[in-house]
């Protein structure tokens, strides 16, 4: 009887393998496991899309937009607004080119307020632009993320902590533009 036993258990443990075998074999299993794979496939693209970004960086830049909306917020805590004007480079109007100028329009007059401009720019003007300012007496430094002409030390009326006065960057299509080098810091436009 023992023999008939482990026989009995030997058989029922050799149809229960079988039976898994067969089971893990079955062509049903393989579509479970893809179609979770086929999902995220699906939901991929949305999150890289660039739907949401494009509508903000065709947006025409304001004074409120060209910098930070904390230092926008400060300007305003000590009562300063922004005028808006065209921005030039040496006596070149530049096109959808925006100058704003922060400072307390309403209190005395004082030299108190700081620009801050930005345009596109194709390169072959920016380099006529260039060299109308060095004819002027500016000073042009490059670097790796562009070029920076800065007006001359000699008539820099108030410069950064490097010494810097009004200075232009120019890069890749477009020109940014504050009242001191540091000030460029402080422009984010286009917006990301």
């Amino acid at each position: 009887m023992h023999a008939s036993r482990i026989l009995g258990t030997a058989a029922t443990l050799l149809l229960t393998a079988v039976v898994l075998t067969a089971c893990a074999g079955s062509p049903e299993a393989a579509p479970e496991e893809t179609a979770p794979e086929a999902a995220p496939t699906t939901a991929a693209p949305e999150p890289t899309s660039t739907a949401e970004p494009e509508p903000t960086s065709t947006e025409d830049p304001t004074c409120e937009t060209l910098i930070a909306a904390t230092v926008v917020a400060e300007f305003e805590g000590v009562g300063w607004t922004a005028q808006e004007s065209p921005l030039y480079i040496g006596s070149t109007e530049i096109e959808d080119g925006l100058q704003c100028m922060w400072a307390d329009f309403e209190g005395p007059a004082g030299d108190h307020g700081m620009m801050f401009g930005w345009a596109p720019l194709e390169e072959s003007k920016a380099g006529d632009v260039q060299d109308e300012l060095i004819s002027q007496g500016w000073v042009r430094e490059e670097s790796a993320d562009g070029v920076y002409i800065t007006e001359s030390p000699d008539t820099v009326i108030a410069p950064d902590d490097e010494g810097y006065g009004m200075t232009y960057h120019f890069t890749d299509g477009e020109v940014t533009f504050a009242g001191t080098k540091q000030g460029l810091l402080l422009i984010e436009w286009p917006k990301a």
